[in-house]
């Protein structure tokens, strides 16, 4: 199953040097992180301004791709997290047959923004990031933090 979400926002992570997107459940409270590149956040911070550019930026180009070949995304759908690396898919129709694009989700989020369609997460992404965040904190955890249990 998967979740729609939408952009919550971007946050600078002054301890990576990267930048975090922000997704967050649309009827819900879930939210997923996601950290990326400049690049990608510019890219994402422009189509949220709704900022035009006097030329064509990638993201704008694959949009007008779309439109030229009158093929219409759909949505854009994040299907999976391998090592921390997380897998998008641009699902898009010409009218007869879908057809799936792989993408980097920083780059299918872009798009998704400029052409005005959902976004959504499948589940098991969203439950791998939940146990890798209980790892973590299990990790951390120092004997001291039981306390007495007797």
């Amino acid at each position: 199953m998967v979740i729609q979400m939408k952009v919550e926002g971007l946050l600078f992570d002054p301890r990576s040097s990267m930048y975090i997107l922000l997704l967050q459940q649309v009827d819900g409270n879930d939210t997923l992180p996601i950290w990326i590149g400049k690049p990608e956040a510019d890219a994402i911070a422009l189509a949220l301004g709704k900022v035009v550019t006097p030329r064509p930026l990638t993201h704008d180009l694959i949009k007008n791709v779309f439109d030229s070949l009158n093929i219409k995304p759909t949505k854009i759908v994040i299907t999976e997290i391998v090592d921390n690396t997380y897998y998008a898919l641009i699902c898009a129709t010409d009218g007869k047959k879908e057809i799936t694009i792989d993408s980097r989700p920083s780059d299918a989020i872009a798009v998704a923004l400029r052409v005005h369609v959902p976004i959504f997460v499948d589940e098991k992404v969203l439950e791998v990031r939940r146990t890798d965040e209980l790892e973590e904190w299990l990790k951390n955890l120092r004997p001291e933090d039981f306390g007495n249990i007797m």
